[in-house]
């Protein structure tokens, strides 16, 4: 997993990290960073909502209803989650060292894996964002989550990647 928090500005005019040509992307026109390179190609031209809707969807098989968290022993965590699959509630537990690793086992519980390929973090002061680079059955894609923490951005970008990857469940 390629995993980091990106802190990168748009640049000042005359600088170079991105190509004068190129069209803005609809995150840095909301908030002033750049999306990943091969999500900001993928998502040119798109307007706000038709990227909210596409890399966030609202709609899907899984919801995610509470998350809850207490410390254990040797840097783990007990993790505690209550999922909408359908019209089914579930319940879901894992132990692990942190909320993305306990959400990946619990996701594989329900019978939707998926493997993040690549996380991207920007912490935007009041508001976090998460952006995935997930895989399942052999299908890539981009998801996003936003929160005011950043692990529930990350859950919530998780969230996205599931029901994207699983749509026709």
């Amino acid at each position: 997993m390629n995993a980091f928090t990106s802190t990168a500005l748009i640049p000042a005019a005359g600088c170079t990290d991105t190509p004068r040509s190129a069209p803005i992307d609809p995150f840095a026109a909301r908030y002033g960073r750049f999306l990943p390179r091969e999500l900001r190609a993928e998502s040119a031209g798109m307007s706000w909502a038709e990227f909210t809707a596409t890399y966030a969807p609202q709609h899907g098989p899984v919801r995610l209803g509470g998350w809850y968290a207490e410390a254990a022993r040797a840097g783990r965590c007990n993790y505690e989650a209550t999922f909408g699959v359908g019209e089914t509630i579930h319940t879901a537990a894992a132990t692990a060292t942190g909320p993305v690793s306990a959400m990946t086992a619990m996701m594989h519980t329900l019978g939707m894996p998926l493997e993040i390929l690549s996380f991207h973090q920007f912490d935007l002061g009041d508001t976090h964002a998460t952006f995935l680079l997930c895989e399942a059955d052999g299908r890539r894609l981009w998801s996003m989550g936003i929160a005011a923490t950043g692990t529930e951005s990350a859950l919530r970008a998780m969230t996205a990647a599931a029901n994207r990857l699983h749509a026709s469940r």
